[in-house]
């Protein structure tokens, strides 16, 4: 297979949507607290990643893609770290401050190599900064293959109907992370990328391969979608077209983490189409991308080197 990923040098992809900063405490567990039954964590090493649609352009860049990043953080700390991260991954970040605006964070404690506690900080920015965001947005469609609006259901994505119009009308295929149980503001779009548990949120749960099916090729009409790639964690992932059901089997290998691997999954997909790719191919080295970051800790990428390797 490795003679089918393309030159991905030319790639060029616009993420829009909600970044958030993962902070990480890695430390031992060696009691229980007095206090309360919840154990001690005694930190000892920390580490900041990209999160959100950030870590979309993250896996863009590891895949050799060109991506630029639009979305809004607050004038805080974690602002400025995520400017710096993002900086230093070589991303085209057009941040839009928002000032009344808590960047989200989320701070995740770590002991024995296990996730003991998750804490999120986050508010929602306001609606003048989301307008100049769209207007944004729509002079730099020109300069991309693929957009990706990648919806965390933090607010970045108030005006995401707009968008897959502006995107649609310049001839730009939108892929779309979705998030919550109104699909309906997603019409419109290339393809939607739901996990199983959001899918059930919005189609119901299916007996069968067969229900299944039925349900997920109702959903894509209803919206008039091009296509939607349901990721199924150790069950692989499922694409349906209006034409065909095309299943790709899980990468056999340890899981560790499952975290991002979403967004490893959609930067994948956007690398390979803007590559020249078809959606079939696209899919399959997603599936091989998603399970190479499932064997990491944490938000992670899959590198361009590491797909090579796993074909």
């Amino acid at each position: 297979m490795n003679s089918l990923i393309p030159d991905t040098s030319g790639a060029r992809v616009l993420v829009v949507g909600d970044m958030m900063l993962d902070r990480y405490w890695f430390g031992d567990v060696s009691r229980i607290s007095p206090e309360a039954p919840v154990p001690v964590v005694k930190v000892e090493r920390l580490e900041e990643r990209l999160g959100g649609a950030a870590n979309v352009a993250r896996n863009i860049v590891a895949l050799g893609g060109q991506a630029t990043l639009l979305s809004v953080v607050g004038a805080d700390e974690a602002g400025r770290t995520l400017e710096r991260l993002l900086a230093s991954e070589q991303i085209d970040a057009r941040l839009h401050e928002d000032t009344g605006l808590a960047t989200t964070v989320k701070l995740r404690v770590i002991g024995r190599q296990q996730q003991l506690l998750r804490i999120d900080f986050e508010t929602w920015p306001t609606h003048e900064v989301l307008r100049e965001k769209l207007a944004e947005f729509n002079e730099l469609l020109a300069h991309c293959d693929v957009v990706v609006l990648s919806d965390y259901g933090k607010g970045g994505l108030t005006h995401i109907t707009e968008m897959i119009r502006l995107a649609r009308n310049a001839g730009k295929p939108v892929l779309i992370d979705p998030k919550g149980d109104d699909y309906a503001r997603y019409s419109g779009a290339t393809l939607l990328t739901p996990n199983r548990s959001e899918l059930r949120q919005v189609a119901g749960s299916w007996r069968d391969e067969a229900d299944l099916n039925e349900k997920a090729q109702q959903l894509r009409a209803d919206l008039q979608l091009e296509a939607l790639l349901l990721t199924r964690s150790e069950e692989g992932m499922s694409l349906f077209k209006a034409d065909v059901m095309k299943h790709e089997p899980a990468i056999a290998r340890e899981v560790f983490d499952v975290s991002g691997a979403g967004d490893t999954v959609i930067a994948a997909v956007a690398v390979m189409l803007a590559s020249g790719l078809t959606l079939e191919s696209a899919m399959s080295l997603a599936n091989l991308a998603a399970g190479i970051v499932v064997g990491k800790l944490g938000t992670a990428v899959a590198t361009l080197d590491e797909l090579k390797g796993a074909c």
